[in-house]
C-alpha cells in the first residue's frame, strides 16, 4: 500500500465559511448539482439557493462535450472552453477552487477535471451542501460576479487511458487493474438502465462509489478507504470507469485518500467500451 493519502482534497465548511471570510479573492465556488435523466434539476436547484458567490457547472453543458458514436454519454470537455469558463469565474494561479454537489456524486469529476486542466488547487467540500446547511451557513439566490482571470490551461494527459489501452489490459499487453465504480447490479449484469449492454470488462474489479461515504454523506477516513481497495496493486496503475466517466472520479478521489498514487481514468467509461461491437463483455462476479 502506498502512504496514506492526503486529506487536504477535502474541505469542511467550517474551514470553507472561514476562507470565505478572510480570502473571498482567492477563493472560487462551484455547485456541480445535476440528476441523470432531469438535465435542469441541478441548474433550478442553483437558481433557488446556494453557498453564496458559488458558480453553476453543469454537467452536459460545460463538463461534457457533445455525445458521439464513441466516447462515452458524458465524453470529456473541450478544455480550452472550459479552462476560459473557469478563468472567467475567477480561476488561476494562487486560487482555491471548491467543488460540491449534494451526494449525487458529480463534484469529484469537476475535481477531476481541473486537475486534469491543470489546476491543482481544488477541493471537494466535505459531506456536500447538505454539510454547509447542518452548520447553518448562509444560502443565496444572488448569482456572482465574473473575475475574468487568465486559467493557465496545462493539460495532465497521463491522468486518462484511450479504450485502446484498455483493451491492451484486457488482453495482458499491459499492466493494470481496472475498477468499476457502478452498482453491483450493473456491474454483474443484471440490470442496465443506462446503456445498450448489459455487464463490465472483463478482469475488472467492483468497488461502488456510494461506499466511499459514510451514513452522514461525509468520505470515509483513509484508514476505511484502505479497507475498500485492499487487494488492489499498491503501485499501479489502477484504472477506474463507470458508466460515462462521471462518478468513476468518485473512486479516483477515493484511491487517492487510501493513498494510491497512479490512478487513471477511463473517461469514456462503460458507454464507450459497450459501443464498440468487437470489444468483449463479462457477466456476472470476477473469479
Amino acid at each position: 500500500m502506498q502512504a496514506r493519502g492526503d486529506e487536504s482534497m477535502l474541505i469542511s465548511a467550517p474551514e470553507l465559511h472561514e476562507r470565505l471570510l478572510t480570502q473571498p479573492e482567492r477563493t472560487v465556488v462551484f455547485d456541480c448539482r445535476f440528476r441523470l435523466g432531469q438535465a435542469t434539476a441541478g441548474l433550478e436547484q442553483y437558481l433557488e439557493a446556494h453557498i453564496p458567490g458559488a458558480w453553476f457547472l453543469d454537467l452536459e453543458k460545460d463538463l461534457s462535450d457533445p455525445v458521439g458514436n464513441h466516447g462515452g454519454r458524458h465524453p470529456l470537455p473541450n478544455s480550452r472552453t472550459l479552462a476560459d469558463k473557469l478563468g472567467s469565474a475567477g480561476v488561476t494561479t494562487g486560487t482555491l477552487a471548491v467543488v460540491y454537489d449534494d451526494g449525487d456524486g458529480m463534484a469529484p469529476h469537476a475535481w477531476w477535471l481541473l486537475r486534469y486542466l491543470g489546476h491543482a488547487e481544488v477541493r471537494v467540500l466535505n459531506g456536500g451542501l447538505s454539510a454547509w446547511k447542518k452548520g447553518g451557513y448562509d444560502l443565496s439566490d444572488e448569482l456572482p460576479t465574473p473575475r475574468l482571470q487568465v486559467f493557465p490551461l496545462n493539460l495532465q494527459q497521463d491522468f486518462v487511458v484511450s479504450v485502446q489501452e484498455v483493451q491492451e489490459m484486457v488482453s495482458g499487453k499491459r499492466t493494470g487493474l481496472l475498477v468499476d465504480a457502478r452498482a453491483a447490479e450493473r456491474y454483474r449484469g443484471e440490470v442496465e438502465p443506462l446503456d445498450p449492454k448489459a455487464g463490465h470488462i472483463p478482469g475488472a474489479t467492483n468497488a461502488p462509489w456510494m461506499e466511499s461515504f459514510s451514513a452522514d454523506g461525509e468520505w470515509k477516513s483513509a484508514p476505511e478507504q484502505e479497507l475498500r481497495f485492499q487487494g488492489l496493486p499498491p503501485d499501479g496503475p489502477v484504472v477506474a470507469y463507470c458508466g460515462s466517466g462521471v462518478t468513476a472520479c468518485v473512486n479516483v478521489l477515493a484511491l487517492a485518500l487510501a493513498g494510491f498514487s497512479n490512478v487513471k481514468l477511463y473517461a469514456g467509461s462503460w458507454s464507450d467500451w459497450c459501443s464498440y461491437d468487437t470489444l468483449p463483455v463479462a457477466v456476472g462476479d470476477e473469479a
